[in-house]
């Protein structure tokens, strides 16, 4: 059986644009040719979509790190570079993506086929031409390429199940499995046989049909990490009707009741939403000898029971015979169709592509360290002075009154700064001028 696993941490990179180019025109009969340097094309963004035939993250476990090809840079004779490619990155239906940074959740890839951009590429940087103006009609200023963004994502797959099979181990929930699709779950009578979650379709003689998966591991202290629960909690967030089964052919009336209870128990402390879920009791393993005595038992201690808000439906079955499972399973599809989608963890409009927000961010930051030397940095300097192109003098001066026009001048003569001292920008260093 193939390892499942269903949250990993991965890192993606998008490409950087290409850079801008300074070029002139040279033909033979244009003896004033002005500029002609290209723009740089986009870099690639990288792209989670849907494949539907994918059913785990394994993948990711020996493939973390995504990068994205760079734009080519432009070229002479007012050429533009290409942008590169897109990365297109499969993932299972159900994945979630939290951005580890934030903690911001940017998508909920739960369509065939849906994509998410979780890294945009960088823009090209402008060419000279698109400097030139009446006063400088002949710019030595180009651009080099916007930095793509970068960033750790948490992938985090939870199950597309309508309906979830839950209760403690060895209840029959993969027996229940087997019978009514075509999975084919171990089942073995030992606690923890089932060590990962399994998903069937149901397919009902009037047409319908739904998902329906067994939830391992479930006892109590599941919500704290005991046994296999908190690994498999998260996959019952997404069913909309929930299946509770206790065995009432191997424990009694009172038993059943005291595990029935830890079970919800459990639900509740992990997401108290779950518990809004209808929620059907099933008894199993009717095909024993004392099951009738016992469920008779257990029914009335349900109603008797003040701490339920209402009454839960019991339905008696034995996968084993069959009794019972063709009723259970077409009132499970009623419930489906009554019951709406559960919304869960609110996420970024999915029209919207993802990018990170600057505008929290102060324009820059100033700080000196131990040898004098002042030192500037804040995500949108450090991006401006990425992109200015510094082998040409022209392009350093737009530097310096980009800086002058953030207030950058003001805040360094505002905090001491003499005429002569350092200042760094990630490496390259420059003398303040008064």
């Amino acid at each position: 059986m193939a390892t499942f696993v269903d949250q990993i941490k991965v890192e993606v990179h998008a490409g950087h644009g290409g850079n801008g180019m300074v070029a002139f025109r040279r033909e033979k009969y244009v003896p004033n040719g002005g500029p002609a340097g290209g723009d740089g094309g986009r870099g690639g963004s990288i792209i989670f979509k849907v494949d539907s035939g994918l059913r785990t993250l394994m993948d990711f476990r020996y493939h973390k790190i995504f990068k994205a090809k760079p734009g080519q840079n432009g070229m002479s004779k007012q050429m533009t570079g290409a942008n590169a490619q897109d990365m297109i990155v499969a993932v299972p239906q159900g994945t979630t993506v939290r951005d580890l940074g934030t903690g911001q959740i940017i998508g909920d890839l739960v369509e065939p086929d849906q994509e998410l951009v979780v890294a945009k590429g960088g823009r090209g940087g402008r060419g000279n031409m698109r400097f030139a103006t009446p006063r400088n009609p002949a710019p030595e200023i180009a651009e080099n390429g916007e930095p793509g963004e970068s960033r750790e994502l948490e992938l985090e797959l939870k199950m597309l199940a309508d309906v979830g099979l839950i209760g403690f181990p060895s209840v029959g929930k993969s027996t229940l499995l087997s019978v009514v699709t075509g999975a084919k779950p171990k089942i073995a009578a030992y606690e923890f046989t089932t060590l990962v979650p399994n998903l069937g379709m149901v397919a009902l003689p009037d047409g319908r049909d739904f998902a329906i998966a067994d939830m391992p591991g479930l006892i109590e202290g599941a919500s704290k990490g005991i046994g296999l629960g908190l690994q498999f909690l998260r996959h019952i967030e997404r069913t909309r009707v929930l299946l509770h089964l206790v065995d009432l052919g191997n424990q009694d009336s009172e038993q059943a009741l005291e595990k029935f209870h830890q079970i919800n128990h459990e639900l509740a402390t992990y997401d108290p939403a779950l518990l809004e879920r209808p929620q059907i009791v099933v008894a199993t393993k009717m095909d024993l000898p004392d099951a009738q005595a016992h469920l008779a038992a257990f029914k009335e201690l349900l109603a008797q029971d003040k701490t339920l808000p209402t009454v839960p439906e019991v339905f008696a079955i034995s996968a084993i015979t069959h009794d019972g499972v063709k009723e259970l399973m077409q009132r499970a599809a009623n419930l489906v169709e009554e019951t709406p989608s559960f919304a869960l963890e609110p996420v970024v409009d999915p029209s919207v592509e993802y990018t990170a927000d600057l505008d929290d961010e102060p324009s820059f930051t100033i700080t000196r360290d131990d040898d004098g030397t002042w030192v500037l940095g804040g995500a949108k300097l450090e991006r401006l002075f990425v992109m200015t192109n510094l082998d040409h003098e022209e392009s350093q001066m737009r530097f310096a009154r980009q800086l002058r026009g953030m207030g950058v001048d003001e805040a360094l003569r505002a905090k001491g700064i003499q005429s002569g001292d350092l200042v760094r920008i990630e490496d390259f260093v420059f003398e303040f001028v008064q």
